[in-house]
């Protein structure tokens, strides 16, 4: 009966492996995670004359290199002047040549957001009227190709691999002291410790061409590797590999002197040197995740990015202390096996570590959804539930393992029954293997014994005829083993149950490396109301919910040329912030005499509405409080006085409501 279930609980594991491959190899590219939300000219503007430059406004800060933003005429020649710069808060634009013609024109953009995912897009405007044009509008990033896949499968094995030796050496420490001189679970913790240094090394590697063309060729560009150290995401892979060289040290002790220490007092001592020290480089290996990824951005990032390095944290050691238990229960030795109480005190962690996985997903489904809607809305949202009715049939399967649990403590396994019994006298029966009868004993357990009968005190003359001897012994003691360990039924189901569980949490661990290279669901939302109202906007505004107007001026007088910046927020009915920002043709801000503002609607005759804003720093102006009566095709002037007597009035009508 155990060998007809065994093979197909690892069918039913293999299964979910598969499909945890299919999950990750249809995930896609990552979406972008900062969305465009204005953009001056906006999408298919007409406009008369040519700007002297277009802007665009994110939904958060982007890292931009020189060609991060590039604009291209009619015949797909680049018309931008210089690389872009960062005008206001969250908006960027760049110079363009003077003088242009008419015609139709593309707006490139390839930029990073502030949580590490490239964003990349493009729109078109014209000059004077629309026309042919030789340029392809895409949207593809660089990541959709197979830089983007590798990049994605790194990640993958990045978080299997911390999971892995994080959450192994958690189960030694905390649950099974004895397993730290059990080899199956060394191996199991030291080779999470090897797959998340390989991935680490690939992720920088692979992270200027991600980022930038896609190219594989670029992968070895050293320039490039340049480049992505002095980044965030950089700086973060680099502070991962120098925290796995002390795991690498607590690995050492954990598996060398730990397990050496036969004095229980010195034993005790070096726990908790190991478990202080092992929490330290765990939680400083999850911080390199929070400090460049989604808790890093966005509303209460103080907050967030600590709450995600404890939902890390309790991951490995649920997931990785699962992965632990079962390899002990399939491979450690039987003279070494798994006792019911290291079982339970794994329970009892794990159950806190579910508990510390509800507060901090909580948490972060709130900050990164927004609303209800999002959950059905949005990608983000539906790969959130499906994570947790994932974990909720995890959380089920792991408690029909907690049921074989008991029935391990109130019970007395078989083997030891078994032991018991030849200790009193099976020996002198028959001398037969514990938990072993006659009708067990394979033909090479026979064949063994019989060559050994006839050569007891002696080694065989041939050399080959040794070895084969040895071989048989080793097959004979590998199946002595492996009976020992299966002569429980409770014991084999904790084993199927646990091995149902590893299969759950694989997929699990897709599912969720999927949803941290996945728009926000907060930030999508934002951007489909960006883009809807994008349709309706007059040409020359931005999308609602962040004006950009950008105004060349030249009041005629020494150092009179200049652009003055107004933004808008969030551009509708009511209150509403304003920054004015004032720089010179090169880009640098510089200080004027004064501003002033004015919206007129003269559909509704109203205004011109007078709004003189208050002098922050060096070219920046605000003003709070800006109120706008009723929606509609509004005009703004912006008077501009750069002396006694050098002034000049400009305009630009933006939709507001």
């Amino acid at each position: 009966m155990t060998q007809t279930i065994a093979p197909r609980v690892r069918t039913v594991v293999l299964l979910l492996l598969a499909a945890a491959c299919a999950l990750l190899a249809g995930a896609g590219p990552a979406s972008a995670h900062a969305a465009v939300t204005g953009s001056d000219p906006a999408q298919g503007a007409v406009v008369d004359k040519a700007p002297a430059r277009i802007s665009l406004t994110f939904s958060e800060q982007v890292a931009m290199s020189g060609d991060s933003l590039r604009v291209l005429d009619p015949e797909g020649k680049r018309v931008d002047a210089g690389g872009p710069s960062n005008v206001s808060g969250t908006t960027y634009a760049v110079r363009l040549h003077s003088g242009l013609p008419d015609g139709t024109y593309t707006v490139a953009y390839q930029v990073v957001s502030a949580d590490s995912h490239p964003v990349a897009g493009a729109y078109t405007f014209s000059i004077g009227s629309p026309s042919k044009t030789s340029v392809t509008v895409s949207g593809q990033s660089a990541d959709d190709g197979v830089v983007g896949w590798l990049y994605g499968f790194g990640r993958y094995v990045s978080y299997a691999g911390f999971i892995m030796m994080a959450g192994g050496a958690a189960f030694v420490l905390a649950c099974w002291p004895r397993g730290s001189g059990v080899r199956p679970v060394q191996r199991f913790v030291v080779s999470g410790w090897l797959a998340l240094t390989a991935a680490t090394l690939a992720l920088l590697l692979l992270r200027g061409s991600f980022t930038g063309s896609g190219k594989v060729a670029d992968i070895f560009d050293l320039s490039l590797l340049g480049q992505v150290l002095q980044t965030k995401t950089g700086a973060a892979l680099v502070s991962r590999l120098l925290l796995l060289a002390a795991a690498a040290l607590f690995i050492a002790v954990l598996f060398g002197a730990y397990d050496k220490r036969e004095d229980p007092q010195e034993k005790r001592d070096l726990t908790f040197g190991l478990a202080i020290g092992g929490v330290v480089v765990a939680a400083g290996l999850a911080a390199s995740w929070a400090m460049s990824e989604h808790a890093s951005v966005g509303l209460q990032a103080g907050i967030a990015m600590p709450v995600d390095v404890v939902h890390l944290l309790a991951v490995a050691a649920w997931l990785g202390g699962l992965g632990a238990l079962l390899v002990a229960l399939y491979r450690a030795p039987a003279d070494t096996p798994v006792d019911a109480s290291a079982v339970r005190r794994f329970s009892r962690l794990a159950f806190g570590s579910v508990l510390a996985l509800i507060a901090t997903g909580t948490y972060q489904s709130w900050r990164q959804l927004g609303s209800w809607s999002a959950f059905t809305d949005t990608r983000y949202g539906q790969l959130l539930l499906a994570k947790i009715a994932l974990v909720a049939v995890l959380v089920g399967v792991a408690w029909i393992s907690r049921r074989w649990t008991g029935r391990l403590v109130e019970t007395v396994p078989a083997a030891e029954r078994e032991k018991a019994r030849v200790g009193a006298g099976g020996e002198a029966a028959g001398g037969a293997e514990p938990g072993i009868t006659g009708d067990d004993r394979t033909d090479a357990d026979t064949a063994t014994d019989a060559d050994a009968d006839e050569q007891p005190d002696s080694e065989p003359a041939d050399t080959e005829r040794a070895a084969q001897l040895a071989r048989q012994r080793a097959a004979r003691d590998a199946a002595r083993q492996k009976r020992l360990r299966d002569a429980d039924p409770n014991r084999l189901g904790l084993r199927r149950s646990v091995l149902t569980e590893a299969g759950i949490a694989v997929v699990l661990l897709a599912v969720t490396t999927v949803l941290t290279q996945t728009e926000p669901g907060r930030t999508e939302q934002e951007a489909k109301a960006a883009t809807s109202s994008s349709a309706s906007i007059a040409p020359d505004t931005g999308a609602s919910g962040a004006l950009t107007l950008n105004m060349p001026f030249d009041t005629g007088g020494a150092n009179g040329k200049g652009i003055v910046t107004v933004d808008l927020d969030p551009a509708r009915v009511g209150d509403n912030e304003m920054h004015v920002y004032v720089e010179r043709p090169d880009g640098q801000a510089f200080d004027i005499p004064e501003v002033k503002i004015g919206f007129t609607l003269k559909a509704k005759d109203i205004g011109p509405l007078p709004v003189v804003p208050d002098h922050l720093s060096t070219g920046h102006w605000s003003a709070n409080g800006v109120q706008i009566p009723m929606a509609g095709d509004w005009k703004v002037d912006v008077t501009v006085r750069t002396s006694d007597i050098d002034e000049v009035t400009v305009s630009k009508n933006a939709q507001i409501g």
